[in-house]
C-alpha cells in the first residue's frame, strides 16, 4: 500500500469512527474542560472517558496530523481498550470496535 493510499485509508476510518460515535449517541456536541484534555496520564483515563478520550484526543490528533502531511504513528493499539471500555455501555458498539481494530491495523501497516 502507498503511503498515500494508507493515509486515505486512515483518513476514511477517522470519518467512520465519528460516524459511528453519532449513530450510538457517543458523540458530544460540547468538549471537556481544558484541565481534562491536558491530562498526562494514558488515554487521560484520569479526567476522560474512553469515547470522550477518542472524540476529542485521539481523532483531534490523527486528523491534524493528516492534514499537517505530518509523519503518522509508527503503531496503534486502541482496540482492546474499546473493548473494555464499550463493555458497559447499554448501546451496541460492535462496530465501532471493529472500526478501531481497523484503524489499529491502519496505522500500524508498514510501507
Amino acid at each position: 500500500m502507498t503511503t498515500d493510499t494508507r493515509r486515505q485509508r486512515i483518513t476514511d476510518l477517522l470519518h467512520s469512527i465519528e460516524a459511528e460515535m453519532r449513530r450510538s449517541g457517543l458523540w458530544e456536541e460540547i468538549a471537556p474542560n481544558p484541565q481534562a484534555l491536558a491530562s498526562s496520564a494514558p488515554f487521560c483515563y484520569d479526567t476522560l472517558q474512553f469515547q470522550q478520550w477518542l472524540q476529542w484526543v485521539f481523532l483531534a490528533r490523527m486528523r491534524a496530523l493528516l492534514d499537517a502531511g505530518a509523519p503518522l504513528p509508527g503503531a496503534c493499539d486502541i482496540q482492546p481498550l474499546a473493548e473494555h471500555s464499550f463493555a458497559e455501555l447499554p448501546q451496541d458498539t460492535t462496530h465501532l470496535v471493529q472500526l478501531c481494530g481497523e484503524i489499529d491495523r491502519a496505522i500500524s501497516e508498514r510501507n
